[in-house]
C-alpha cells in the first residue's frame, strides 16, 4: 500500500473514531456539570499530554537519528571498500586484481542481494562475508618489495576492518526489532489517554468540541504512523537505499 494512503487511513480512521465517541458522550452521556469540570480536566490533560508529547518527541528524534546513522554507515562502508581497492592498486599482482575484483563483487552482493532481504525483514545470508574475508586474505598475502608498497599494503589492510564494523552495524540494525513493546505500549496508551481527557471538556458548541477532539486524535495517529514507519531504517517509510554501494560499483569499474 502507498505510504501516503496508509498514513491518511491512520489519520482519518483515528479522527472518525474519536469524533464518534465524543459525539456519543455529548449526546448520550451525562452533561450536568461538565463545563464546571473543565478546569480540573484541563490540569490533568496538561500533565498527561505534556508527558506524552515528551515521550513521542524523544522516540521520533531517536528514530530520525537512526535513519541518519544508517545512511552514514552505508556511505562509510562503501567508501572504505573503495579505499581498500585504491590502496591495493600499488600492490603487485595477483593481489591488485584480486582485491579490485573482490571489492566490486562485495558491492554488487550488498546492493543486489543483501539490501532486498533487509527491506523484507529477512536474515541476510549471502556472499558478502566470504568476499570480505577473501579481500582481507588477499591483502595480507600480498608480497611487497619496497617501503612505498608496504605503506599502501598497511592502508589496504586497515580498510577491510572499517568495512567490517560498518557492515556489522548495518546488519544489527536491520535485524533489530525496532521499538520495544514497552515503548509501544506507552505510546499507544498515552495517545488514548490524551484523546480521552478532552472528551470530558464541556462547552456551548458540541460540534466545535468534536472537531477539536478529532483533530487531536488524527495528529497523534499521524505521529504514531511516523514512528511505525521509521523504526527500521531499511524498510517502511525510511527506506535507506544502497545508493552508496551503487556509486562504489561505478568507481570500481
Amino acid at each position: 500500500m502507498n505510504i501516503y494512503l496508509a498514513g491518511a487511513l491512520w489519520v482519518v480512521g483515528a479522527a472518525a473514531v474519536a469524533a464518534l465517541v465524543a459525539y456519543l458522550i455529548r449526546r448520550v452521556g451525562e452533561t450536568d456539570g461538565i463545563v464546571e469540570n473543565n478546569e480540573a480536566a484541563g490540569q490533568v490533560f496538561t500533565i498527561v499530554g505534556g508527558l506524552h508529547a515528551v515521550l513521542l518527541a524523544f522516540v521520533l528524534i531517536s528514530l530520525f537519528d537512526g535513519v541518519g546513522a544508517a545512511e552514514d554507515g552505508a556511505s562509510r562502508e562503501a567508501e572504505s571498500l573503495v579505499a581498500a581497492s585504491w590502496a591495493a592498486d600499488s600492490l603487485p599482482e595477483p593481489a591488485r586484481t584480486q582485491v579490485h575484483d573482490l571489492a566490486k563483487s562485495y558491492a554488487v552482493a550488498v546492493a543486489d542481494q543483501e539490501w532486498p532481504k533487509m527491506r523484507a525483514g529477512e536474515e541476510v545470508a549471502g556472499p558478502g562475508w566470504a568476499a570480505l574475508d577473501q579481500l582481507r586474505r588477499s591483502v595480507a598475502d600480498a608480497t611487497v618489495t619496497d617501503e612505498w608498497q608496504q605503506g599502501r599494503k598497511a592502508e589496504a589492510a586497515n580498510q577491510p576492518w572499517e568495512v567490517y564494523q560498518a557492515r556489522q552495524a548495518r546488519l544489527d540494525t536491520a535485524a533489530g526489532e525496532g521499538i520495544s513493546d514497552v515503548i509501544w505500549f506507552a505510546l499507544i496508551v498515552g495517545s488514548i489517554l490524551s484523546v480521552a481527557l478532552p472528551m470530558l471538556f464541556g462547552g456551548p458548541r458540541p460540534v466545535t468540541h468534536i472537531i477539536i477532539v478529532s483533530i487531536l486524535a488524527g495528529t497523534l495517529a499521524l505521529l504514531l504512523f511516523a514512528t511505525q514507519q521509521l523504526q527500521n531504517p531499511y524498510m517502511g517509510g525510511a527506506k535507506v537505499g544502497p545508493d552508496a554501494f551503487e556509486a562504489a560499483q561505478v568507481r570500481l569499474r
